[in-house]
């Protein structure tokens, strides 16, 4: 393995993916018959008819470890997986046009600079030998619709600029264009996504009224596209939600999506996604704030943060969890690195500020007590702070188990401590001692395993913006503080709008993993349900700043990455089938199409 490239395993999570149960269904309107016409599988999304008859299908899916494209066809039990780019660790949107083109949105070639979001639209032919970039350099495209015969194209574009930070409805403009000229591009109406077409010249689309309600507008093509932009009709009534809108060709109705519940399945502990580096595993956990145990065989996780969360133990190759605290909450696990029986969390509500109580808990088990026929594991838990010391979290043992690193709030701002792991701090101020002090936020601390360095987040660079956090190292003794320069030197404009969180070292030490906000946007976040930021992906960096990698690529976000504690976990018979899980059942609401005259 080159010196320069990262290896090993990494866990982390999706927020809310792992409870996603969507499958593609498809509805005879005269009869009102409905058809599921994916597999249950994954998650499948974003279909579209490849034929008449409404029995061949494009669509995405997430089977293969990243969003890839699939077609269905009629006498084949299993979806085929068509080439797509096969550099691209993320597809959406596919179209199959009448020549049998297949276009689609990947996010493979990286932009100029930071903070630019990375889709674009592509084309490969019938034989999949050839992929052709179809949006302009420089330029970001989303959400791609043909019209009936084929003439002209519609995508939600987001153009040259660098992405404003906007995340609820982001600001593309829907763009047309004829695939033979992709190049003479017209903007013909600001402020909207996901364009689909009525015949060659209807366009609708989705956007957010200046009345809170997400809703749907149409616009007419005028016969030369040379025009300025034309203003829009809204078509859906206050009081409903309607996005993502499918229009039919005879010019009368649409179909939009709302929200239903249903379904059933069971979600693994832990899930293969394919990784761009070769010698570095991911593992998508069905919980947060992974730690694994000193010998690899067990990971600590975070099912919840309400009232039902607490902490659970999983096997390393997801076939088994049990529980070893509940109805509490509880986040942000660290297992002692020299105790098999002993785990470090934070006890206490979560995103809350400096003085709300949250206490460093000892959580100490009989690993004896794992056995396959128990779900509920007895544990000790012991406080190692104090009362009335505020918000105490994020706790990170040292590599030789004596210490903890940890977040308080105690003097009104959240700085970074360093407690005794065993005994915890007493009212004389004995085993306790401050590592960092400033009115700014220092957090996320993570202990390198060779105890050299301390990793963590904090915007002590811009104190006044809760929302710029940059990664830093300071030594255990408090020396050697610096930035670890990501995006952009100190003081520039890209360093400025870093957000850095979740940090954590490899086994050597040399590289951090982190999520953060660098890449922008990957899809049109309405069309996911519950993403409180789809922007954060993950990516690793060397100590000094170089050889920064993306390491996922989807419209979710991806965070609390931990870097497990041996290169080789034993994992290749890591399947669906051999997991035990939590049942699905719509927690996350699946799309209901519902058709309306227009």
């Amino acid at each position: 393995i080159a010196m320069d490239t990262p290896s090993g395993t990494i866990i982390f999570t999706t927020v809310g993916r792992t409870h996603y149960g969507f499958d593609v269904f498809s509805l005879h309107i005269a009869s009102s018959v409905e058809r599921r016409l994916t597999d249950g599988v994954s998650v499948n999304f974003n279909a579209q008819f490849a034929d008449d008859n409404g029995n061949d299908i494009v669509f995405v899916s997430e089977r293969a470890g990243s969003a890839r494209i699939f077609r269905t066809r009629p006498g084949n039990s299993k979806p085929e997986q068509l080439p797509g780019a096969p550099e691209s660790f993320f597809h959406d949107r596919p179209i199959i046009t009448q020549d049998n083109t297949l276009y689609f949105i990947s996010a493979h070639e990286q932009p100029d600079r930071h903070f630019k979001n990375w889709t674009a639209l592509y084309s490969v032919n019938s034989q999949g030998k050839e992929v052709t970039r179809v949006t302009p350099p420089d330029t970001a495209d989303f959400s791609p619709a043909v019209s009936k015969s084929g003439k002209y194209f519609a995508v939600a574009s987001y153009g040259s600029r660098s992405w404003g930070g906007e995340f609820h409805e982001i600001n593309s403009d829907i763009v047309v264009f004829k695939p033979s000229e992709p190049e003479k591009r017209v903007v013909l109406c600001e402020r909207g996504g996901w364009p689909t077409w009525s015949g060659d010249s209807t366009v609708f689309f989705h956007r957010q009224a200046d009345d809170g309600w997400w809703s749907i507008y149409r616009f007419d093509i005028p016969e030369s596209l040379n025009l300025s932009p034309i203003k829009p009709v809204r078509v859906t009534p206050p009081g409903l939600h309607c996005f993502t809108p499918a229009a039919f060709h005879d010019g009368k109705r649409i179909a939009v999506a709302t929200r239903r519940r249903g379904g059933e399945s069971t979600v693994p502990n832990l899930e293969s996604i394919v990784s761009p580096i070769k010698t570095l595993r991911l593992l998508r956990l069905n919980g947060s704030f992974p730690s694994s145990s000193p010998d690899g065989d067990l990971i600590a996780l975070n099912s919840d943060f309400d009232i039902n969360g607490g902490i659970k133990v999983a096997r390393s190759d997801g076939s088994k969890r049990w529980t070893l605290i509940k109805d509490r909450t509880a986040f942000y696990n660290s297992w002692s690195p020299t105790e098999r029986h002993v785990i470090y969390a934070s006890l206490g509500p979560i995103f809350r500020p400096a003085g709300i109580a949250v206490q460093i808990a000892r959580i100490q088990f009989s690993p004896s007590d794992l056995t396959a026929d128990r779900e509920e594991v007895p544990c000790e838990v012991k406080f190692l702070t104090l009362d009335n010391t505020g918000n105490n979290a994020f706790p990170s043992c040292s590599p030789d188990g004596k210490s903890v690193v940890f977040r308080s709030g105690r003097s009104g701002h959240k700085n970074l401590y360093i407690l005794d792991a065993v005994n915890g701090e007493s009212e004389g101020g004995e085993g306790i001692r401050r590592l960092t002090e400033g009115p700014w936020i220092d957090t996320m601390p993570c202990w390198s395993p060779k105890g050299d360095l301390i990793g963590f987040s904090s915007n002590r660079h811009d104190p006044s913006n809760d929302a710029a956090f940059g990664a830093y190292v300071v030594r255990p003794d408090g020396s050697g503080l610096r930035r670890i320069e990501i995006a952009g030197p100190e003081g520039s404009e890209e360093a400025a709008r870093e957000r850095v969180n979740h940090v954590s070292f490899n086994k050597d030490g040399d590289w951090i993993v982190f999520t953060a906000n660098l890449g922008g946007i990957t899809a049109e976040p309405v069309a996911i349900p519950n993403q409180f930021q789809p922007y954060g992906d993950l990516y690793v960096v060397k100590l000094d700043g170089t050889g920064l990698r993306r390491l996922t690529w989807n419209g979710y976000e991806d965070g609390t990455p931990t870097w497990h504690t041996v290169d080789d976990l034993g994992l290749s018979g890591l399947s669906l089938n051999g997991q035990d899980g939590d049942k699905l059942e719509g927690q996350f609401e699946e799309p209901l199409w519902i058709t309306c005259d227009i």
